[in-house]
């Protein structure tokens, strides 16, 4: 059984928590803690995921911090930006070479891999690693996964990268858990394009039909590699997303 994602939060209506957990900034007592959990598992059983009790001290150190601290932009450099009307329709971007703690799932469906790869990341950057501490948020997490040649289906292996703040760069923690590779990635040359909301395989097979439409006949892109890039924080309704298409010659 898979563990609950980030995504699955924006979708819950009816039990959202109470404003004093998540605006506060004093440290959540054990009722704030229950009540947090119990929102995860409540959403959890809509999506028929089971979210374990270990969960329940990185739940509330990243809803916390979250609220508190800065959270660190992944670096980039924007080539060019295509708009009309004021609205960026997409633009193109290169993000240097650097070091990801990466995981790689292969669930029955994407949003099972990327929920139980995310809940083994939230774990490493709260606690469990060679530091032992917080190590900071940084955004995006950035999901990787290929489609089939017909373009229909999903593989099952989906990577789910976490950027090392930048103090961690030079010299990584090591990961408690062994599914976790700090992997250094080359610099990457993509396009991007937001939309907003949950993301899940549907989701996003729509928004790469939408992104082709718009690009056209753009030659240079991998045609079954994309990424989906996550911004904000779970509880965030319509959060903020964005689709990278990779360029071949990055």
């Amino acid at each position: 059984m898979a563990l609950i994602s980030v995504e699955d939060l924006a979708e819950l209506d009816d039990e959202q928590l109470d404003d004093d957990i998540t605006d506060s900034s004093e440290p959540m007592d054990e009722e704030d803690e229950d009540r947090l959990l119990a929102h995860w598992r409540a959403v959890g059983r809509g999506h028929h995921v089971s979210v374990p009790n270990e969960m329940r001290g990185p739940i509330a150190e990243m809803t916390q911090r979250n609220q508190d601290t800065e959270r660190e932009q992944v670096p980039f450099a924007v080539i060019s930006r295509r708009e009309k009307m004021g609205e960026v329709l997409f633009e193109e971007r290169v993000y240097p070479a650097g070091k990801w703690a990466c995981i790689t799932k292969s669930e029955k469906m994407y949003e099972q891999s990327i929920s139980l790869a995310f809940m083994k990341l939230m774990r490493f950057i709260c606690k469990e690693s060679s530091v032992g501490r917080y190590l900071g948020m940084t955004v995006p997490v950035v999901a990787e996964f290929q489609l089939s040649e017909n373009g229909g289906d999903f593989a099952k292996d989906v990577v789910t990268a976490f950027y090392l703040p930048a103090q961690f760069q030079n010299n990584p923690p090591e990961p408690n858990d062994p599914d976790i590779t700090i992997f250094h990635r080359e610099s990457m040359r993509i396009i991007s394009r937001a939309f907003y909301g949950t993301t899940t395989e549907e989701t996003i097979q729509r928004q790469i039909q939408l992104f082709w439409e718009l690009l056209g006949d753009m030659e240079g892109i991998h045609r079954h590699m994309y990424m989906v890039a996550t911004y904000e924080n779970p509880g965030v309704p319509g959060r903020r997303n964005e689709i990278w298409f990779v360029r071949r010659d990055a």
